[in-house]
């Protein structure tokens, strides 16, 4: 009886993966699996050349959705959507889904039974690529370098020349030696993943995390419905708009190219005006200082600048034929808290929409109506760009219900920490940003009565220091372009410190416990949060029994000619290197991962809603109209036992199309 399987494929699609992601790639007619590497049970390596006219043998076939036999691979979402669309097509008779008809996911294998040893290695704070955990474990058998030449070879279309006889694809016969080595290189990549899971088999990934895991890839097969209207006429919107701004930047400076950066300092310089950089920020700046036509020129540029339509057409291409995106959410992308990632149209960073008139506009572009678009709107890049959300809609029958966490971090960090006039702040559902203030400053603050202009200062230090920030964070959250002044800033940084004692000592404390269990190797403890040095890992133990992993973590010296933590992972140049921390850096990755903890906990409690998407601490689900706002909330407002005494709330909205409430 077999217990695992241990699966890579090599496919061919004439899809384009890494712009519309695996399940369009996927479910195109053209798709096929070209190779079928497995281990059976930890065994030798078989590779099924099913390009060869190869068969799957049954028990396997069989054992693709037998809910008792666990399937590995390394990017498993990967194979578990190539095998569901190709089972469906092939052997029909061997696929079998979940959940109910009326639910997108029905087209894709249950992933209950997956694993993936890309999430394990995640969850170890290793990098989320085969070739690099290879690498970093320095394991014997390492991923084969000419594969990426493979790849391109045999599974992806190429250009018809006279040399290759005019054809568009590359089959076996066209290159036999370079095939064999693919079958090599397809077998290496599961021998591999057989020495991933035991490298790692003396850390395993706890049953909650798969189960978060498994929520995750259904989100993913769910998808969310896109509408296509929106999207098409706001790319040719777009086109239109760009080519009037271009020609009107043209009569006003003469220029052949006014987007060329070269020539327009140069035209600004003839007309009086220097500047070292044409970024948003800084003409935004230039735009105060001028007036009349140069005014008009940089304002014409920012327009031009904005790049709205980028999501628009991320959004074409991952259509699938069901009208829905499917596979935007990368589980543990972010392997220093554990949070999501977004892959294709990064739902994490999407503009904010502030217009009190969205349906309206929104409805113009739907019906294609761009003189009148013009006429009521003068920026029409800007329109476009707060209309990027509303393009995600519930599919006919059915409504959003857009559930979110009140100032989900600032309320972990108080509770962790201990910081009690936070936590009554948050109790008596009063504003945090006028109690910081209140506090700052000694005055009483109310958003829109006394001392309410205190109350952005308060705001500007609650998201700028709460995790050791300075004079430097607060600049970088536009403290400046607020309206503060230079001479403010350390005074700001010192009082929103002395008003939260209990925070700035955790940071020391968490800071201090981190070191000692590096040094000494003994475990520490910091207020519920655990510390512990493991086969040359620093792991930090959260509430929830989830470990947060810091690989080969040393003392180092920093820029100041102190101590301070350094570990590896893939720092800010998306390289592995070594990175520097310290004590309030390490608190805000325990806070983010409490927050992913919290999110987790009510998709957990929401799994039978069709939940189709999340934002950091946001939820959005697609329901029948008869649901009520109210039962997602209060779900949302739900402690769990491990940390049952923490002040969340959850807010909510209901509405047709997605939008920030």
């Amino acid at each position: 009886m077999i217990k695992e399987l241990s699966i890579d494929l090599e496919t061919y699609s004439d899809i384009d993966i890494s712009k519309c992601g695996a399940y369009k790639y996927a479910e195109s007619d053209h798709f096929e699996i070209l190779l079928f590497g497995v281990s059976v049970d930890n065994g030798p390596v078989v590779v099924y050349d099913l390009a060869a006219g190869d068969e799957i043998p049954t028990e396997i076939l069989e054992a693709l959705s037998d809910e008792n036999i666990t399937k590995w691979a390394f990017n498993a979402s990967f194979e578990r959507v190539c095998l569901s669309n190709w089972l469906r097509k092939h052997h029909p008779e061997y696929f079998k889904s979940y959940n109910s008809e009326d639910d997108p996911v029905h087209n894709y294998l249950n992933p209950s039974s997956w694993k993936c040893t890309m999430i394990w290695s995640a969850y170890m704070g290793l990098p989320l690529s085969l070739e690099g955990v290879g690498a970093v474990l320095k394991l014997q058998d390492q991923k084969m370098k000419e594969g990426k030449d493979l790849i391109k070879y045999f599974c992806c279309p190429c250009k018809p020349t006279k040399a290759n006889g005019g054809r568009t694809r590359n089959f076996p016969e066209h290159a036999p030696d370079k095939w064999e080595s693919f079958k090599s290189y397809n077998r290496r990549d599961v021998e591999v993943e057989l020495s991933i899971k035991q490298r790692l088999s003396k850390f395993p990934v706890p049953d909650s995390i798969w189960k978060e895991y498994h929520i995750d890839q259904e989100i993913n097969d769910r998808g969310i419905m896109l509408d296509t209207d929106v999207v098409k006429n706001a790319i040719a919107f777009d086109k239109k708009s760009k080519a009037e701004l271009m020609t009107a930047m043209q009569n006003i400076t003469n220029l052949d190219n006014p987007n060329s950066v070269i020539q327009m300092k140069q035209w600004l310089s003839d007309n009086g005006m220097e500047t070292e950089s044409l970024g948003k920020k800084d003409v935004a700046g230039l735009i105060k200082e001028t007036d009349g036509n140069i005014a008009e020129a940089l304002k014409l540029r920012l327009q031009l600048a904005k790049s709205s339509v980028k999501k628009y057409q991320a959004m074409q291409n991952a259509i699938c034929k069901d009208g829905r995106a499917h596979g935007m959410f990368q589980f543990y992308g972010a392997n220093r808290s554990g949070r999501w990632a977004g892959r294709l149209i990064q739902l994490q960073n999407l503009p904010q929409n502030h217009m009190p008139d969205l349906a309206e506009a929104r409805e113009l572009v739907r019906t294609g109506d761009y003189d009148t678009l013009e006429l009521l709107y003068d920026d029409i890049p800007d329109t476009l760009s707060q209309l990027i959300r509303t393009a995600f809609i519930a599919r006919p029958g059915y409504k959003f219900i857009v559930s979110d966490y009140s100032a989900i971090e600032a309320r972990v960090l108080a509770h962790l920490a201990g910081e009690a006039w936070r936590s009554k702040v948050f109790a008596e559902g009063k504003d945090i940003y006028c109690a910081s203030a209140s506090q700052m400053f000694g005055v009483p603050v109310e958003k829109h009565g006394v001392n309410s202009h205190l109350r952005q200062k308060g705001k500007i230090a609650e998201l700028a220091l709460g995790y050791g920030g300075s004079v430097g964070a607060l600049k970088s959250m536009g403290a400046l372009e607020m309206g503060l002044t230079e001479e403010e800033l350390q005074p700001l940084v010192d009082s929103w410190r002395n008003s939260n004692p209990m925070i700035t000592a955790f940071w020391w404390d968490v800071d201090t416990a981190v070191m000692t269990t590096i040094k000494q190797r003994i475990p520490t403890e910091v207020r519920g949060i655990k510390f512990c040095y493991r086969s040359g890992m620093l792991f930090i133990k959260l509430p929830s029994g989830r470990m947060l992993s810091y690989v080969k973590p040393r003392i180092g010296e920093n820029k100041f000619g102190g101590e301070s933590v350094t570990y590896e992972g893939i720092g800010s140049t998306k390289k592995w290197e070594r990175i520097e921390s310290y004590g309030p850096k390490f608190v805000e990755n325990i806070v983010q991962a409490v927050s992913r903890d919290l999110l987790c906990y009510a998709m957990q409690n929401l799994s039978n809603q069709l939940i189709c998407g999340h934002v950091h601490d946001e939820l959005i689900l697609e329901c029948p109209e008869n649901t009520e706002v109210s039962s997602i909330t209060s779900v949302m407002g739900k402690s769990p036992d491990w940390i049952p005494n923490i002040l969340i709330r959850g807010d909510g909205y209901e509405t047709k199309f997605y939008k920030k409430d």
